[in-house]
């Protein structure tokens, strides 16, 4: 029984064998999966994933690195979307610092836009925050985001960063990176935060877990990661397979 909730399925690195991956997916105890569409082109493809398989879900929201490219009614869009019974969550959002594609200030501007939508549609936010902390934090404290929570996708920030985020009622994800052998920091943080609070990812095809660190990544590798988390908390893979499901039923509303 496992959760993936962060999946880029609808990737083209996925199309000469989406099937194929997804049924490996169901093989390795995948009960249930989260695409994120992030633009304009991942958006309709995330949504048209999640209505061809009755287990996949839908997030839906602009990456940060993205921003520059918004257009008016984009928003409204997203809106729109979030009434759709398939959609979970309000994103990928948040902020990036180290891609230079979208200004820092139009970044935190979309930001807080989307939390707004989010607070206004009920809906969780995924978190995509990389060298960003900082304002990430204060951002989700200006705007009140403690009043839908959501994911800290692939967590990368120290564990008193961590601490600040599950006092804003979000859960704390981890994926690949937590299985490679030089990841002190993340090994150290998912050790301190309370099981009601942890989830699973992949995030793929990105971030792929070890043994396959640089290849393409699957939802099936999600076990890959329970087995970390396993390790690091003393629990069996069964447990955190059966906690990190139940932490995401809860966190997306599906129970």
């Amino acid at each position: 029984m496992l959760f993936d909730t962060h999946a880029h399925l609808d990737s083209s690195k996925f199309d000469n064998d989406r099937s194929e991956v997804i049924k490996r997916a169901r093989e390795a105890g995948v009960e249930l999966i989260v695409n994120i569409g992030f633009n304009r082109e991942t958006i309709p493809s995330t949504i048209a994933l999640a209505e061809q398989y009755d287990f996949i879900y839908a997030a839906v929201g602009w990456h940060p690195v993205d921003t520059i490219d918004m257009q008016p009614g984009d928003l409204e869009w997203i809106e729109r979307l979030s009434a759709h019974p398939k959609v979970v969550a309000i994103g990928e959002i948040g902020l990036d610092y180290h891609w230079d594609t979208s200004p820092k200030e139009l970044q935190q501007q979309k930001f807080r836009e989307q939390i707004a939508l989010a607070k206004k549609v009920k809906k969780p936010i995924v978190i995509h925050n990389r060298d960003a902390h900082e304002d990430v934090v204060r951002i989700l404290k200006e705007e009140h985001a403690s009043e839908v929570g959501g994911i800290m996708h692939c967590f990368s920030g120290s564990w008193e960063t961590a601490k600040l985020c599950l006092d804003m009622n979000f859960y704390i994800s981890f994926g690949g990176p937590v299985t490679f052998k030089n990841a002190r920091v993340p090994k150290e943080v998912l050790a301190k935060v309370p099981l009601d609070r942890l989830l699973i990812e992949t995030d793929c095809p990105y971030l792929a877990p070890h043994p396959f660190r640089g290849k393409r990544n699957e939802t099936s590798y999600v076990a890959l990661v329970a087995e970390a988390a396993a390790e690091i908390t003393g629990k069996t893979v069964e447990e955190i397979g059966r906690i990190t499901t139940e932490n995401g039923k809860k966190c997306f509303r599906l129970l």
